[in-house]
């Protein structure tokens, strides 16, 4: 396997070219990009040293490929640089060097990982599929030989490190696919409740209606049309009458036709004069929104609920992919603290990904304000120090969606005494903080 390096694409960041820009953030921008869900990892004991030379080193990956180079770290941080536009490295220590140095560890992690992922469960790709892959993206994205040359020039990618890319590209949807055919099938009855719970919303087309009408602004022309109509109001006549007096340029070539109208979209006298008429019945002008409107009913659309048998794939899709996201949600978890307890990071190189990274506990999500003691702008929600188990918003579950709306705790509410009563000044030690507004 070649060098172990890469970027992560950055918010905001502008390449030379729309070609070069896509394939950057095709190549290595989104590489499995559902792995990155963040969660505390208890500092091991006894945690194995890392070599001389290396930053990191990953235990149980395929062949030697384990160890993370300080000369691949190296240039995996100079193309961060080359990317974020900067001419020189930040200060060591700071937030902008932390963040560079992050990325830069992160895409070496990543190829050793998802290689792993992909040995240990039996996936591969063909170095021709490689070739094959990489030359469809040259394709759709550069012009020519020498725009992808000057592409890699500028972005500090060598031809090997591209291949790495596309590599892990290829290997990253061949695992989410073998995960998501492993994913369980919806049962019987689960598309059966599906079914049953939403059947007024999703599978009953209600009472429509097909209407013919005149619409203008001037009453008198509208009255005009009503005038021709009830001497003759076939279609031949109702095509001539629209073409002189209707205003709407959509029903008017239609001889005022309009089909399926949904009683939930009309109020006032339009509705009744369409809702509450026989078919066949001139009513009008009536008023509505500024225009004044001759109608008449030509047919009744009844109320049609579609069957289960009907409903049955439509049902199966959506219950399946709600599965497959679960079932890889979880894979995900499994997948994120497998290879995060095999690796072990440098001192000075300890990056949240690390087994012996120096945690505080604080999620890197979390805002300040969730841990200040006094904060003059108090946070609206603080994510959970560790990956909550089970807890749904009251009322959110149900057996569509079993795990309900996550719950996110709050920082702790101020409360108001009542009257003779006194209030505690800190929560008692265990006790997790309630809901706000409880």
């Amino acid at each position: 396997m070649g060098a172990k390096s890469g970027q992560r694409r950055k918010p905001g960041a502008d390449d030379r070219s729309a070609g070069r820009q896509r394939l950057a953030l095709i190549l290595f921008g989104a590489l499995f990009v559902l792995l990155f869900i963040g969660f505390a990892v208890t500092q091991g004991i006894g945690s194995p040293s890392v070599p001389s030379g290396d930053v990191a080193i990953v235990k149980d990956a395929p062949g030697d490929s384990g160890n993370v180079s300080q000369e691949e770290f190296d240039r995996a941080f100079a193309r961060q640089l080359t990317q974020g536009k900067l001419k020189k490295a930040p200060e060591v220590g700071s937030d902008k060097y932390k963040e560079l140095q992050e990325a830069a560890l992160g895409e070496l992690l990543d190829q050793i990982w998802i290689e792993g992922e992909a040995e240990e469960i039996g996936l591969s790709v063909t170095d021709k599929q490689v070739e094959d892959e990489l030359a469809t993206i040259k394709k759709e994205n550069f012009p020519s030989d020498q725009a992808y040359e000057k592409f890699l020039k500028e972005s500090k990618f060598t031809q090997e490190d591209v291949l790495d890319r596309v590599r892990l590209q290829l290997l990253s949807s061949r695992i989410q696919e073998a995960i998501n055919n492993g994913a369980p099938k919806p049962s019987s009855e689960e598309i059966e409740a599906y079914y049953e719970a939403e059947q007024k919303k999703q599978f009953t087309q209600k009472e429509t209606r097909d209407v013919r009408l005149i619409i203008n602004k001037d009453k008198g022309k509208v009255e005009a049309a009503k005038e021709l109509l009830e001497k003759d109001s076939s279609p031949a006549a109702w095509k001539k009458a629209a073409a002189k007096y209707s205003i709407d340029p959509t029903s008017k070539s239609k001889g005022g036709l309009q089909k399926g109208i949904s009683e939930e979209f009309l109020e006032g006298e339009l509705k009744t004069a369409i809702f509450s008429s026989p078919t066949g019945e001139l009513n009008g002008p009536v008023n509505f929104q500024g225009n004044h409107i001759l109608v008449e009913v030509v047919k009744l659309n009844p109320q049609k609920i579609q069957t289960l048998a009907e409903s049955k794939a439509q049902i199966e899709s959506t219950l399946g992919q709600e599965k497959q996201q679960e079932f890889f949600s979880e894979f995900v978890t499994r997948y994120q603290t497998k290879w995060q307890e095999r690796t072990y990071c440098a001192e000075g190189y300890r990056i949240e990904r690390c087994a012996n990274a120096e945690d505080d506990g604080r999620p890197g999500n979390a805002p300040p304000a969730c841990y200040e003691e006094d904060p003059a702008n108090p946070a609206e929600a603080c994510p959970a120090p560790v990956t909550p188990i089970s807890p749904a918003l009251p009322g959110t579950v149900t057996e569509q969606k079993p795990k309900g709306e996550p719950f996110q705790q709050r920082p702790f509410p101020e409360v108001q005494p009542e009257q003779g009563e006194e209030v505690p000044t800190e929560a008692p030690p265990g006790a997790a903080p309630p809901p706000s507004g409880e």
